[in-house]
């Protein structure tokens, strides 16, 4: 990661032109693009030696080392803490609604899942939020809270496996399709 004096300089993600929620597919098709505007051979084949060159081959080498650690889900991961901490951002960007997450009906407990874009899940249960004071209601396939007088909340969700965060908004109107 790029910073100086404090502020975030150009990250991996801008030197593909991505967004930092972009997918594998999305990082891997930014990566061969970016990898054939700025290949040595080619820009060789196209002018002559110049100072443009140099410019152009330092691109590359950027363009390498962001697909070495954007590709691997753990460097990606690792990379995604350094930038939100020099962003001062520990909370993570997305926040979701109850409507966002997929409902699991396990009996007692009803899960509630949002996948990441690392693939696995940040979760909250049934007890859990009863806990909070937001208990769930069913009602058939709808899963809703139980009373329509409670304040606006929100919960901060941990992915089960990488650093990313997301913040469960919740509000009286909430509710799920249990699928």
């Amino acid at each position: 990661m790029s910073s100086s004096s404090g502020s975030i300089g150009e990250t991996y993600y801008d030197v593909l032109s991505l967004r930092e929620d972009a997918s594998y597919d999305e990082i891997r098709a930014s990566y061969r693009s970016a990898l054939l505007n700025f290949h040595p051979d080619k820009l060789q084949a196209m002018c002559h030696k110049s100072h443009l060159d140099d410019i152009a081959g330092e691109r590359y080498l950027k363009v390498q080392k962001a697909w070495e650690v954007l590709s691997s889900s753990m460097s990606r991961a690792a990379y995604d803490r350094e930038l939100q901490a020099a962003k001062g951002d520990a909370i993570g960007a997305e926040s979701i609604r109850l409507e966002d997450m997929a409902v699991e009906d396990k009996g007692e407990v009803v899960e509630l899942f949002y996948q990441c874009r690392c693939g696995d899940y940040f979760f909250i249960d049934s007890g859990e939020l009863d806990e909070m004071g937001y208990p769930l209601l069913r009602n058939g396939r709808k899963v809703s809270l139980r009373t329509l007088d409670v304040l606006p909340a929100s919960v901060v969700l941990p992915c089960g496996s990488c650093s990313l965060e997301v913040r469960l908004l919740i509000d009286s109107n909430s509710s799920v399709l249990n699928d």
